[in-house]
């Protein structure tokens, strides 16, 4: 079974820090690009950070450029993947959601649908 759990989500004041993580298991992930990305109450689901299978690349959104640091565990037996986010604001509210795709897709320009796996999600809320 195939599941990405995330953690590490909360309640932290503007200009404070969290870091988020999330474990894959089920399947080998070594190979697979991981992201995240985030939801807002009333929008769209938006990408926020990449990372290539060998962590030899790193996507971000303009929004998050310079603040949040894409990272991720690399071995044969699991995989993790990390968000260290700083300077935090109020627009960074969301519900963030960490994914999985194949190599060989588009996970680099940061579509939804370049992903094959999602996890549930963990919510990150900034006061103001």
């Amino acid at each position: 079974q195939v599941q990405l759990v995330e953690s590490g989500g909360g309640l932290v004041q503007a200009g404070g820090s969290l870091r988020l993580s999330c474990a894959a298991s089920g399947r080998t992930f070594s190979t697979y690009a991981m992201g995240w990305f985030r939801q807002a109450p009333g929008k769209e689901r938006e990408f926020v950070a990449a990372i290539s299978w060998n962590a030899g690349n790193t996507y971000y959104a303009d929004s998050v450029k310079g603040r949040f640091t894409i990272s991720r565990y690399i071995s044969n037996a699991r995989t993790a993947v990390y968000l260290q986010m700083n300077s935090l604001s109020p627009e960074d509210t969301a519900l963030y959601y960490c994914a999985a795709a194949t190599s060989g897709s588009k996970w680099y320009d940061g579509t939804v649908g370049a992903y094959n796996y999602w996890g549930q999600g963990t919510q990150v809320t900034v006061s103001s």
